[in-house]
């Protein structure tokens, strides 16, 4: 399964997260709703992020490259993970974004193939390969 193909599949693949805020704050997030700046709460908070997002562009871009993060999805099929094991190779996972691992590797392939992980966003594993490669995950 190719990039292209899991964020078809996946359509949003965005993930939930949860924020407490002040009364203050909400109260004053509130207003702007109502009065008509965003459509609701989650399209203000939304806007903030992506506006200090691009506020510190060029030091996510620096550290991406520095640190050799793949930027964006990064799919890991199961053919893929039994190539590297064929060739003795094992696999340092370095992803900004979503790293995915396919359903059908085990988490004995898992811990020959995969040395680290290294994921700031999401990591789409089953249960089994993510407690396979616990002392991994960083």
């Amino acid at each position: 399964m190719s990039v292209h193909e899991l964020r078809r599949k996946s359509g949003d693949s965005s993930e939930k997260i949860t924020i407490n805020l002040g009364v203050v704050d909400l109260g004053q997030v509130d207003l702007l709703v109502q009065e008509g700046f965003y459509s609701n709460r989650t399209d203000l908070i939304r806007t903030a992020i992506r506006n200090q997002l691009a506020t510190h562009a060029d030091v996510v871009r620096e550290t991406v490259t520095r640190k050799s993060f793949v930027l964006g999805l990064e799919h890991y099929s199961r053919g893929d993970l039994e190539a590297l094991q064929s060739a003795g190779e094992m696999l340092r996972i370095q992803v900004l974004g979503m790293a995915s691992i396919a359903d059908d590797v085990t988490p004995e392939l898992a811990r020959a193939t995969i040395e680290s992980v290294v994921v700031l966003g999401a990591l789409h594993a089953s249960k089994a390969v993510k407690a396979a490669l616990v002392d991994r995950i960083h």
